[in-house]
């Protein structure tokens, strides 16, 4: 993305489509200023407008002098904005029309459409923020749930970029040392070379913080992704009456006839803070017909692409050979067996399961009608699937999957030059790893500023932010 942010001033709508009380046209750069004087006529002051004030007044159209509408307007000078640019807010009505015709009167002033995340793009190339910072912005964004935004809030604190700098700063030590140990090894230390217990225990420290650091970035992932839910089963198990139960309305059609679901159909509901991104899938069954088989592929797709799968065996049948095709589908994936229609009388046993299947844990009897079953497989599901693999998690400093890949191949070069120097191996190359390693993490913060990696960074933000 080829943007001469320096020069010219861009513009957007900062708040969603739709009617609304307030709707928001942003600009920044060089001209928001002047553009504002072109099109804003302020009930009490005049210009040039105090930064970091609330103007009343209305926007007209310079050229028909009609009053377009009612507005706060705020001018922000230069350095202490978003962007650290000159910006100007106008607050009107929200309305498409309304937005629209304000929108255009700035374009037509001399500000130009801001690409997708342009806004916060200039306030990480204008040093504002670091890049950890920014996807913290789409992350705060894009939260759901509670954890998720606690998370993103501490990036956007600045946690995760401060640890980055700690970790940077110890990199930079330790290669004061190996040079030094290089150069004045005799000088310093005699004929013993002894320089190496300081050094390793710098090495040793890294290589801990940044281990952990991996290891809280996986662990962490239910928090930023949020889990995922597959139900499947045979035909009329009763995968739709769960999802509805769980989601708390009618998500998906019921009836006792069986092979009624023949999609894949997706809702969500949160669980101990955590967003769960429920599937139900097309029930598995031998010889289908075409649509039906479709669905099934379908099902087979979801059961790749989920945290954990529900089968949902309906009790008051017997096992037979489709549960065995079942099993074939799920059995290498982390999975829970439920007995649902336990309120019918029943034709299969857990024990008959359990010998038939080795399920880890044992079948969950329960009827999807029944208020306690619900919550006693919601407990399970917390305790199993969220609580436990976050058991001593406090941090709440989670890489995303970029920031992970950097810092696994940080702590790759670190591992490197550990055995360099633990095996007496030329400086030079020790040197070498440690700067690898400490650009490897430069690149979580920004350095270097990949005009690729941004563009992918910032094309996933709204226009307007």
């Amino acid at each position: 993305m080829d943007i001469p942010f320096d020069q010219d001033t861009i513009c957007a709508i900062a708040t969603p489509p739709g009617e609304g009380g307030i709707g928001i046209v942003r600009m920044s750069g060089p001209r928001a200023h002047s553009i504002c004087e072109t099109l804003f006529h302020p009930r009490y002051g005049s210009f040039p407008l105090r930064s970091h004030r609330l103007y009343y007044g209305w926007i007209k159209d310079p050229h028909t002098h009609t009053t377009v509408d009612e507005v706060l307007v705020s001018h922000m000078a230069a350095p202490r904005t978003y962007t650290r640019e000159d910006m100007v807010e106008i607050n009107c009505h929200s309305g498409y029309a309304v937005l629209q015709r304000i929108l255009e009167l700035v374009l037509r002033a001399g500000a130009r459409m801001a690409e997708p995340g342009e806004f916060t793009r200039r306030a990480f190339l204008n040093g504002r923020i670091d890049l950890s910072q920014a996807e913290a912005i789409a992350d705060v964004i894009q939260s759901r749930c509670e954890k998720s935004l606690e998370v993103a809030g501490r990036h956007l604190e600045g946690a995760l970029g401060n640890k980055v700098q700690q970790w940077q700063e110890s990199l930079l030590q330790l290669e004061a040392e190996t040079e030094a140990f290089l150069d004045f090894s005799e000088d310093l230390h005699g004929d013993d070379g002894e320089s190496s217990p300081q050094r390793s225990a710098i090495m040793r420290e890294l290589l801990e913080a940044l281990k952990a650091a991996i290891q809280e970035s996986e662990r962490g992932r239910v928090l930023r992704e949020g889990l995922t839910l597959a139900l499947v089963g045979k035909p009329n198990a009763g995968k739709s009456s769960l999802l509805n139960a769980l989601v708390g309305r009618d998500r998906a059609i019921v009836t006792h006839f069986p092979g009624t679901t023949r999609d894949v159909i997706e809702d969500s509901f949160i669980l101990s803070g955590v967003q769960v991104r429920i599937l139900d899938t097309a029930g598995i069954r031998h010889g289908p017909g075409t649509i039906e088989s479709l669905g099934i592929e379908r099902t087979l797709s979801s059961v790749q692409q989920a945290d954990v799968v529900l089968w949902l065996m309906d009790q008051s049948r017997p096992l037979d050979d489709q549960d065995d095709l079942v099993h074939q589908c799920i059995g290498h994936k982390v999975h829970r067996i439920l007995l649902n229609k336990k309120d019918l009388e029943p034709r299969m046993t857990s024990q008959e399961v359990e010998e038939r299947y080795h399920p880890s844990s044992p079948p969950l009897p329960l009827s999807t009608f029944h208020r306690e079953d619900l919550e006693r497989l919601r407990h399970l599901l917390a305790r199993e699937f969220v609580q436990k693999p976050l058991e001593g998690f406090e941090s709440m400093i989670v890489p995303n999957v970029r920031q992970g890949a950097c810092l696994r191949e940080a702590h790759e070069a670190l591992e490197k030059a550990a055995r360099l120097m633990d095996g007496e191996g030329f400086g030079e190359l020790i040197i070498l790893e440690l700067e690898r390693a400490r650009k490897k993490l430069d690149e979580i913060l920004g350095g270097g500023e990949d005009e690729d990696v941004l563009d992918r960074i910032f094309s996933q933000f709204c226009i307007g932010k």
